[in-house]
């Protein structure tokens, strides 16, 4: 039976429940501990549940994670775009520039909870913005795009690591393959806005990256680098982000849907992205 390490992340991490929690999981101790990481040795997976509710109540984030593991143990991290390395849905905010948001964001929001077929959604979504001048996109990714807390930190310990970074999102090109550039990515997947006479036609370019795409471009991506599927971690927040995290080694909810971190194999509820470094020795 593998041994199991109880990682515990909180911006001020208490001692109270620091202890409360080597209890609920059954840990033999801690193992090491900083201000806001602390890792408990030998807790049983089992008891997840308990764990989580304490948790949820203190605002801890926990996380069961295979004795020793290192970041240098994977190979290739495969992330959402919107909401996940970024904190906007670019999909909303370009709606907003149409007197749209509100419409949109309600369609996206329930796409995300699974309540709505992906694909379908998105078709809707997009056809609200035609006649929108593709300069609005600019703006949108000059003006309102900001990186997610510690995804620069994430990003930087993949490089010194050797671990490829690829984006595979529902959204756009237009802003996945600027993100590409400007972050030194490995590998940018998306869908593609048609445009016309500069501006946006309400229609989308080929096949739509949906779950099944981001599953298989995952998996793809893997065998051409020569990987084993537990050298892979996948990180999203929405339904169309499971079937990902599930072909990945380990499966990480970012503040995520509620089905997204029922599902995943850690959730980050608090933390920054750089709390998946935390995860490892």
């Amino acid at each position: 039976m593998s041994a199991y390490t109880l990682v515990l992340q909180a911006p001020a991490l208490s001692n109270t429940d620091v202890a409360a929690l080597a209890e609920l999981s059954g840990a033999s101790g801690v193992e090491s501990r900083s201000a806001n990481v602390a890792r408990l040795a030998n807790a049983d997976p089992a008891r997840r549940d308990a764990v989580a509710a304490h948790c949820d109540a203190a605002g801890v984030d926990a996380a069961f994670v295979p004795a020793g593991k290192r970041l240098s143990d994977y190979g290739l991290i495969v992330s959402d775009m919107d909401s996940t390395l970024i904190t906007i849905e670019c999909i909303d905010e370009i709606a907003d520039m149409q007197g749209l948001k509100d419409q949109v964001a309600a369609i996206t929001e329930r796409s995300m909870q699974g309540e709505l077929d992906f694909v379908a959604s998105l078709i809707e979504r997009v056809a609200l913005l035609e006649g929108l001048p593709e300069e609005a996109l600019g703006r949108v990714y000059a003006e309102r795009l900001q990186l997610t807390p510690g995804a620069t930190e994430l990003l930087a310990a993949c490089k010194a690591n050797d671990v490829r970074f690829m984006l595979v999102s529902g959204g756009f090109t237009f802003f996945t393959e600027k993100l590409k550039a400007e972050l030194g990515l490995d590998y940018a997947h998306a869908n593609t806005l048609e445009v016309e006479n500069g501006r946006l036609t309400g229609r989308v370019l080929g096949d739509i990256v949906d779950a099944a795409a981001k599953a298989r471009l995952l998996r793809e991506t893997r065998d051409a680098l020569g990987l084993k599927p537990e050298q892979v971690i996948a990180i999203g927040d929405g339904a169309n982000d499971l079937l990902m995290l599930a072909e990945a080694g380990l499966g990480v909810a970012y503040k995520a849907k509620p089905v997204v971190r029922k599902q995943a194999d850690v959730a980050i509820n608090h933390g920054g992205l750089d709390a998946v470094l935390g995860l490892f020795a």
